[in-house]
């Protein structure tokens, strides 16, 4: 078995990259949030427990950058109908595990666990879940090139989920 051995400067590096997401999506702030994953990046919510392929089955997220950039567009539109209400969140962040690593490319995945609480037309909204990001080096810093949100109640009948989680 191999041991790797990982600094603590890249362990912060992750954390505050994972915190940083977080607090763009609290603001929200989507402009900022979509600079943080990569071109090709996907952002993918499964609709059911252990979900294996977004094409083998329905989510309730499953966007590429394009369509990422199309709700962001939509989100910040001065005629959107999400304006009508304040979108006010809080996420908190614990458990941040690197799970797997390239030790060529500095490539990992990391899990974390999630709270995140939703405030939308008058309505607070909790959301629960495991986070798997896949990161990559770009220019000398991680970037998000995946993140997978397993809420713990994805098959149940949910709000509307106006924004991000």
């Amino acid at each position: 078995m191999t041991t790797v051995v990982r600094s603590n400067e890249q362990i912060r590096e992750i954390e505050q990259l994972l915190y940083e997401e977080a607090s763009f999506l609290d603001r929200p702030d989507l402009d900022r949030w979509i600079e943080l994953y990569t071109e090709d990046g996907t952002y993918w919510m499964p609709a059911i427990p252990d979900q294996e392929s977004p094409h083998t089955h329905i989510s309730l997220f499953f966007d590429d950058r394009v369509l990422m950039e199309v709700r962001r567009r939509n989100f910040v539109h001065p005629a959107a109908s999400s304006k009508d209400y304040d979108v006010r969140a809080s996420h908190i962040i614990s458990n941040i595990q690197i799970r797997d690593e390239d030790q060529e490319t500095g490539a990992c995945t990391v899990t974390s666990n999630f709270h995140c609480f939703l405030y939308y037309r008058d309505k607070q909204t909790p959301y629960a879940g495991t986070y798997t990001h896949e990161l990559v080096r770009v220019g000398g810093s991680y970037k998000i090139r995946s993140k997978r949100v397993d809420i713990i109640n994805c098959d149940a009948v949910l709000n509307t989920i106006i924004i991000y989680i």
